[in-house]
């Protein structure tokens, strides 16, 4: 969790008019995080446990739309849930190359289930960034035994519903899970002389053929084109490097950090 004084520090850089995406980017928070403390005050709600949304009548969707399509990214990922003795566990492994990521996982998770203790759990070049809940399998029902990708990953209405409504949050969640922003290089002869010419370009691996297909069902509604990759092995890659498609991904995903 981040202190008050973190919080009114962020919204003094709003209030100079830097853009949610730059002070995200400057201060390695969120901007899941940085708009709810916008809308909401700085002040951290106390006295008032929450419910689960898929527990109450009339069922309902989580209250941050932002952080749950993020996370909800993050998930189909590089997370997953275990059932442990008396509640589960939802655990998403962040490299530790990037620990803007990592901030960005826990302050999600933390919005998600704001009395939920959220923990880091150091591993071998990751960090498991983990919280303990008997509504996890509620909020992230394609949740099952075994692996995402030997498994159907269909999203229910509910979730459609927040993904179309937050699907730049969606893909984000995607791409800082299962992808990666880097720069290509070719040569191309002008005036008879070889010249080496830089591009960037976004990847998004994954071995499950569902959610492949939500990351390209996303891609297609926000007018990013991309292309499959040829290969053998299980897990396909998908190439985002079109100039405006990239610049579209720059403007709203970025680069882990």
């Amino acid at each position: 969790m981040y202190d008050l004084t973190t919080r009114k520090r962020v919204l003094s850089l709003l209030g100079q008019g830097y853009s949610l995406n730059t002070v995200s980017k400057q201060t390695g928070i969120s901007r899941s995080a940085i708009r709810a403390w916008r809308d909401a005050g700085p002040e951290p709600k106390t006295g008032q446990r929450s419910l689960c949304p898929r527990c109450t009548r009339p069922r309902r969707g989580p209250e941050d739309r932002t952080a749950y399509a993020y996370l909800l990214g993050l998930y189909l990922g590089d997370g997953c849930i275990s059932r442990l003795a008396r509640t589960y566990s939802l655990r998403i492994a962040c490299a530790d190359a990037w620990p803007g990521l990592i901030d960005a996982c826990e302050a999600a998770m933390t919005a998600v289930r704001p009395d939920n203790r959220v923990n880091r759990v150091r591993r071998q070049g990751c960090t498991m960034v983990t919280s303990h809940s008997n509504h996890w399998p509620c909020l992230f029902p394609q949740h099952g035994p075994g692996r995402k990708h030997e498994r159907r990953i269909v999203l229910e209405d509910w979730q459609r519903e927040i993904v179309d409504g937050q699907p730049w949050e969606f893909v984000r969640g995607l791409i800082h899970s299962d992808g990666c922003r880097v720069t290509n290089w070719t040569t191309r002869t002008v005036g008879g002389e070889p010249r080496r010419y830089e591009y960037p370009r976004y990847f998004f691996t994954n071995a499950s053929d569902d959610i492949r297909g939500l990351f390209t069902r996303a891609l297609d509604g926000l007018g990013v084109e991309w292309r499959s990759l040829r290969q053998s092995r299980r897990a396909q890659t998908l190439s985002i490097a079109r100039r405006g498609s990239v610049a579209l991904m720059d403007a709203h995903v970025g680069a882990k950090f």
